[in-house]
């Protein structure tokens, strides 16, 4: 239960203010129809993450050793210092809603490709190795994801403008660093 609760504590927090955010308001304000794109986003996050958690569920496996521990450790503590940096989102990565098709596969197909190779993607393969539970690992970055992405989408970008931002980056950061801390400590 630990991996599901911290996957989804860690994920939702770090979401906050991320490109994927961005791309939720950006859907729901050209789509306005809030059910296909939530449906999008956790059908995309469910294969993203799950691949993820595979891969870092392997490789936890794979390469286990008393080094691990300061990968994990330092891995987390580099994600703190990338959940500083605020994401921004380029225009030209935005989905057309003509060319498409669906809301639904629009929303999947874009929150797919965008994940790929974001901190929360990255933090799902090393959540994986450190607890070596795909499922409860992946179910939790997926909660996660839903948790930030849901306001998103209902909300829209007058209430994410007024999120404060720079704080919730900050304690994204402040939660990576002290879970890369308790690898490295209690590991």
């Amino acid at each position: 239960m630990e991996a599901f609760l911290v996957s989804t504590g860690l994920v939702a927090i770090a979401e906050i203010g991320d490109k994927t955010m961005l791309l939720a308001i950006v859907l729901a304000a050209r789509f306005r129809k809030p059910w296909p794109i939530l449906a999008g986003i956790l059908v995309a996050t469910l294969a993203n993450h799950g691949l993820a958690a595979t891969l870092g569920s392997v490789a936890g496996h794979s390469l286990n050793g008393p080094w691990m521990k300061w990968v994990l450790g330092l891995l987390f503590i580099g994600f703190a210092a990338w959940a500083l940096i605020p994401d921004r989102f380029e225009d030209d990565e935005a989905p057309s809603a003509v060319r498409a098709g669906s809301v639904f596969l629009t929303t999947a197909v874009a929150f797919f490709l965008v994940e790929m190779g974001d901190k929360t993607q990255i933090a799902t393969v090393a959540l994986a190795a450190r607890f070596q539970d795909i499922l409860l690992v992946a179910a939790g970055t997926t909660l996660g994801m839903m948790i930030a992405n849901a306001p998103a989408v209902w909300i829209g970008e007058a209430a994410a403008t007024r999120l404060p931002l720079r704080y919730i980056r900050w304690a994204a950061a402040a939660c990576f660093a002290a879970i890369g801390v308790w690898i490295l400590i209690a590991g």
